[in-house]
């Protein structure tokens, strides 16, 4: 004979209308035993204060209160009014079973199962939920516990409602309200203290309103976290651009991450880190597709203006894993700044939560853990590397799609001048689309500027004070310089250009550990064109160009110039920018030899500048006035010295001739070739003379003349403070 089909629940709500049919026989049977032991009296003249017997026995006796009309599909006619609990019990339990089986999703099921209740803790939950899904039950717990305010069910009532006679067991059954027993622990039920204190058995039970609407279908997480969390989907494994050697590494360790947390076994968490934008995130979002579960990313650092909730929350987020379900992943480095001690205990606390809970929760971070008083054994750090030469390459192509077929030049030309990770050229994508629609609504465009502008705010590093951004204007025909110093910035400017090919394509990153960056000194007097020298090339090149005064950042107490220099490179790293260092003579004079502290000092502050400009792998540009100062150890270790002359009469005459704008007038009789030939002064001199006689000329409205010119040169001789004499000026002194 073919056995009987076994019966289903077809969806949740007729699952907990047949649970909460099941409570219902459990009160009424309870009620007509305690009737049986002591029969009710009326007491009409304190009728509205108490609940009477006649109130309970309409609720009880509605024909629809021991057999609720369910959904279609549910047989109600096999659940007569007089069927036994125990059987009824049982019949719901195979039905549960059987439904979880064809996988039909039942929350009060999902729930019992995710947290690993008992079928006590299960009842105890059902019931304190059963009055905020049906308010009838609040009049029936009042009644039985005596009291018109007890609403909710108390733990003696729960033990009355679900255990036996037998003492042993009862006493049992309150270690299930133990604060680390699953209900508690887990936030599923909140206690409510009785009159008479804190007593175990006095204890009131409410559920938690997220476990109730958990149970109506409604899967939103916890209000009180909302702005903590962001959820991201999985994604494909395709989708991750890292090596592969990583990807499958990291894929085993994710399967016995996963593996340990359905058994809840303890191991080591682990941790991601590297760069902002590597891809962690990612990687984590591939390696969720795989339980097709999504990724929730918790932010620290908002979590921590509630600390003295921190551990509350923390508990309520790794119980929102456990309800969506969904992998957590805290980012750690969102947490305190300058607070290694407090952020080692918040982080003992929170790893302690994580294995106390036993879900799939991962740490997120820009650098390896070690801090003082953290137990590392209990982390395992995975390092995400930055994207190199070739994966960039395949992130540009990736996000620009179908426009990445038709510039492949232009991918070349962002790389070899941007060192960005996924994230930075997600966005720079995204900027440079937004930039082409507001340029041309009709036919939005991407072209190669847009990209090149997305690209460097991606890159821009978020400089301290101590840092000025300097928005270059110069280009290689405003630059009058000799032939050999002119030709050494083009080979800077191309060793840039084609740093990714020499480095990357053929294998030179390989040989070195340090120096994969470039720097130079500017050497020459004031004015001779050394700073508009690096804002030609950071024009040509695409790059930031950020101005540090080292007057400024040298400091006479020891060790501040160190943090200084530590702070500016910090901030620089990864952004490709090309800093710029006026004045290094403040600190790059020769080494001197030791006579006190601050000269033992000053030689280690020259040591850790040295040390930082070898680090960092973006331009780095040092301007002096007088090169027989720099200690032959720089000169040593700099990659380019270029010699900055004072300007002879050719190129004073140069000077004077490009320095004008196309929109300023001059008069026919301006004799340039005098001012080239009578002046010897160096280009900054020059283009503030050249200011000062437009100026002059705008005041009297006319063309710049001869006699503005005088005039200007004049009051520049004067603030360098050389005499005005007639020899100077020549057939011009008149004019003055």
């Amino acid at each position: 004979m073919a056995s009987a089909a076994v019966d289903f629940y077809q969806n949740s709500f007729a699952h907990l209308r047949e649970e909460l049919l099941w409570i219902n026989h459990l009160l009424y049977e309870y009620i007509r035993t305690m009737r049986a032991v002591a029969p009710y009296q009326k007491f009409d003249k304190f009728s509205g204060f108490y609940i009477s017997d006649e109130e309970i026995e309409q609720i009880i006796q509605h024909p629809a209160f021991l057999n609720e009309e369910v959904s279609p599909g549910l047989d109600s006619a096999n659940i007569p009014q007089k069927t036994s609990l125990s059987g009824l019990r049982q019949k719901i339990d195979r039905k549960m079973e059987e439904s979880l089986r064809r996988e039909v999703y039942l929350p009060l099921a999902e729930i019992r199962r995710r947290f690993g209740l008992s079928g006590f803790e299960y009842h105890a939950l059902l019931l304190s939920l059963a009055p905020q899904v049906d308010n009838r039950y609040e009049k029936i717990y009042a009644y039985l516990q005596n009291d018109l305010n007890k609403k909710i069910p108390g733990v003696n009532l729960l033990l009355d409602l679900l255990c036996g006679p037998d003492k042993e067991e009862r006493f049992s059954y309150l270690n299930f309200f133990h604060p680390h027993a699953a209900l508690l622990r887990f936030g599923l039920v909140e206690t409510l203290p009785g009159e008479a204190g804190p007593s175990v058995s006095l204890q009131y039970l409410k559920a938690d309103p997220r476990l109730v609407y958990c149970a109506l279908l409604n899967n939103a997480p916890d209000p009180r976290l909302k702005p903590f969390l962001e959820f991201f989907p999985p994604i494909d494994r395709d989708g991750v651009v890292i090596a592969e050697d990583l990807k499958t590494r990291v894929q085993k360790l994710f399967h016995a991450a996963l593996k340990n947390s359905t058994s809840q076994d303890h191991s080591a968490i682990l941790h991601f880190y590297g760069r902002p934008g590597s891809g962690k995130k990612i990687l984590l979002r591939a390696l969720c597709s795989e339980a097709e579960i999504p990724l929730c990313v918790v932010n620290l650092r908002r979590l921590l203006h509630q600390r003295d909730s921190f551990r509350e929350n923390i508990q309520l987020i790794l119980r929102e894993g456990i309800l969506q379900p969904c992998a957590i992943a805290f980012d750690i480095s969102e947490g305190p700044e300058n607070q290694e001690a407090e952020q080692s205990l918040l982080l003992a606390d929170l790893i302690r939560e994580i294995h106390e809970t036993g879900w799939l929760a991962f740490l997120i971070g820009e650098k390896p853990l070690s801090l003082p008083g953290l137990d590392l054994t209990e982390i395992c750090p995975i390092e995400v590397p930055a994207p190199d030469y070739q994966q960039q390459n395949v992130l540009w192509q990736m996000f620009l799609q179908r426009e990445a077929e038709n510039c492949a030049a232009e991918i070349s030309h962002l790389t070899a001048r941007f060192d960005l990770t996924g994230g930075q050229i997600a966005s720079a994508v995204s900027q440079a689309r937004q930039s082409a629609r507001v340029r041309d609504p009709e036919n939005p465009r991407v072209t190669l500027p847009d990209l090149v502008a997305a690209s460097r705010v991606q890159s821009q590093p978020r400089l301290s004070h101590l840092a000025r951004k300097i928005t270059p204007n110069y280009r290689w025909n405003d630059l009058v310089l000799p032939r050999e110093p002119l030709q050494q910035l083009r080979e800077l400017a191309n060793q840039v250009k084609y740093r990714h090919r020499v480095m990357n394509e053929w294998g030179f990153a390989g040989k070195l550990s340090l120096g994969k960056g470039i720097n130079a000194l500017f050497a020459g007097q004031s004015g001779t064109g050394k700073t508009m020298a690096a804002e030609v090339i950071a024009n040509e090149l695409g790059l930031d160009l950020y101005k540090i005064d080292l007057s400024a950042v040298v400091s006479k107490y020891i060790g501040e110039t160190e943090k200084n220099l530590n702070r500016i490179f910090n901030e620089a790293e990864h952004s490709n920018a090309i800093l710029f260092f006026d004045e290094a003579d403040a600190l790059l004079g020769k080494r001197s030899e030791v006579k006190d502290a601050h000269d033992r000092y000053a030689n280690i502050e020259i040591a850790y500048l040295l040390q930082k400009m070898e680090e960092y792998e973006g331009i780095t540009i040092l301007a002096s006035n007088l090169r027989k100062n720099i200690d032959e150890a720089f000169t040593r270790r700099i990659r380019f010295i270029i010699e900055f002359p004072f300007p002879e009469e050719e190129h004073r005459r140069r000077i004077w001739k490009g320095i004008w704008p196309r929109e300023t007038r001059l008069e026919p009789g301006v004799d340039l070739n005098f001012m080239a030939r009578q002046f010897e002064l160096a280009g900054g001199n020059i283009r503030n003379i050249a200011l000062a006689a437009a100026f002059f000329a705008a005041d009297n409205g006319q063309a710049v003349g001869m006699k503005h010119l005088i005039l200007a040169a004049k009051r520049e001789f004067q603030k360098m403070g050389k005499l005005c004499e007639k020899a100077d000026f020549g057939e011009y002194y008149e004019l003055l």
